[in-house]
């Protein structure tokens, strides 16, 4: 994997990418020949269009990576990908017009990409039925050694098995747990050299998955194995990198405070933070207002009750503030304001309500909190106090994901679905967690087009 700004990239999707770009050049350039022959054009030199190809393949890179291009799903099954190229392909063309229209000195004539989309889709199809399956292949996992034997060493193999798994397990090796559950491990005692075995193994890496650690780390294997060059990772770390999660259940609070994360020197990007918000949300109410406005009307004609209502919940440092948003659900869904969890097709959303939620409509009230500074676009989602308060007593470190600010959107919003029970917030923290952990502005930025995927393909949405 390679780590650009605190987020891991697979290799195999790193080189999918940089593949794509290639041909969407060359797609760019095909476009722009056909469309010159067919005026009876004689073509200029291609170093004269360089900003034109650019702002096309970067243009409709950027859509790919909002519709999930790159997502484990696209990557194996190739209907899939064909689904989300050409929603992809067709968002980029609308963006390029738009590019056009506002910076028409790097722009192509519009015609071209009448005849540079089609040529990008077939390309990048091509590309993905040349590849087949190999991108998930053997060859561009990495192979590690699982120190352990117990149900972590289990974990780490049910893993390995899910589809885009970025590693294969080449070996277990039992270091005398009592618990013992993977029965191919080899015992440490039948190793005369650990780090020879993990060298002949020609892995890369190696997992520590003990169950317990208190007297039981083999410092001297490990030692004698960092230095063979192989990497060393212990459980929690290994699983925060490959699933983009804080795993609860293997973590401690010694690891959160001891790992890389939580940075304190964040002011830059802070206020580059705020500055964004400030910006996009005053743009967003400012376009989006006449959508609102007959949202509004909508739900004002269907059922009794104001179109937009406030609800108390928990900001940053545990802070309460007002969110606004558009009424979704009958005005008697909840009883003496006792807040209760949304189910999957809850019987008081309204039919407007409903649609709204799935576009996620409701929340555009929200860039007001947004523009006032108690919330931002990218952060965990904000709880109501009544959960809180009961979330905080049955699940560990719920109280640190209110060390940012909520967002609209956020890294479990786009990665779980919406969260109606304790096991679901419980998912959703190990994502918050992980946000809160590793915030940069690539990783703000990536949500924020990976959004685009959710509004378009909506999954769970209550």
């Amino acid at each position: 994997m390679i780590r650009l700004f605190k987020h891991y990239v697979p290799n195999a999707v790193l080189l999918l990418g940089m593949l794509d770009i290639i041909l969407l050049v060359v797609a760019g350039e095909a476009g722009w020949l056909m469309r010159a022959h067919q005026i009876d054009m004689l073509p200029a030199p291609i170093a004269t269009r360089w900003p034109q190809l650019a702002t096309f393949a970067f243009t409709l890179e950027v859509a790919m990576i909002a519709v999930g291009v790159y997502g484990a799903d696209a990557l194996q099954s190739l209907r899939f990908a064909t689904a989300r190229l050409i929603v992809a392909i067709a968002l980029g063309v609308i963006g390029l017009s738009v590019v056009y229209f506002l910076v028409p000195q790097i722009s192509f004539w519009r015609s071209n990409l009448l005849f540079a989309a089609p040529a990008a889709i077939a390309m990048l199809m091509f590309l993905r039925i040349l590849l087949g399956k190999a991108l998930g292949s053997q060859a561009f996992k990495r192979r590690i050694v699982v120190l352990g034997a117990g149900p972590r060493a289990a974990r780490l193999k049910v893993l390995s098995k899910t589809p885009g798994a970025g590693f294969a397990v080449v070996g277990y090796v039992a270091m005398s747990e009592a618990n013992r559950v993977i029965p191919e491990a080899i015992n440490r005692d039948a190793i005369y050299n650990l780090a020879d075995h993990v060298v002949l193994l020609n892995a890369s890496e190696v997992v520590l998955a003990l169950e317990e650690r208190r007297n039981a780390l083999p410092l001297k294997d490990l030692l004698r194995i960092k230095t063979t060059g192989v990497h060393v990772n212990e459980i929690s770390t290994f699983l925060e990198r490959e699933t983009g999660r804080v795993d609860l259940d293997s973590v401690n609070p010694s690891w959160l405070i001891f790992s890389d994360g939580f940075s304190s020197g964040r002011m830059l990007s802070s206020v580059f933070k705020r500055l964004f918000d400030i910006t996009a949300s005053s743009i967003l109410l400012v376009l989006m207002l006449p959508l609102i406005l007959v949202t509004a009307i909508a739900v004002k004609l269907e059922s009794k009750g104001p179109a937009l209502y406030r609800q108390r919940r928990v900001g940053l440092y545990g802070q309460g503030f007002d969110v606004i948003k558009l009424r979704s659900m009958r005005q008697d869904a909840e009883v003496a304001g006792k807040a209760v969890w949304a189910e999957k097709d809850d019987p008081r959303i309204t039919r407007v309500g409903r649609i709204i939620r799935k576009c996620r409509v409701d929340e555009l009230p929200q860039c007001w909190s947004v523009l006032k500074g108690e919330m931002s676009f990218v952060g965990p989602r904000p709880e109501r106090p009544q959960f809180v308060e009961d979330l905080e007593q049955k699940l560990p470190y719920y109280a640190e994901r209110h060390m940012v600010k909520p967002g609209i959107t956020g890294w479990a919003q786009i990665n779980y679905p919406y969260g109606a029970s304790i096991e679901d917030s419980r998912q959703k923290l190990e994502y918050d967690l992980f946000y809160a952990k590793n915030y940069s502005p690539f990783l703000d930025l990536l949500i924020l087009l990976q959004t685009l995927r959710v509004v378009l393909f909506p999954e769970g949405a209550r």
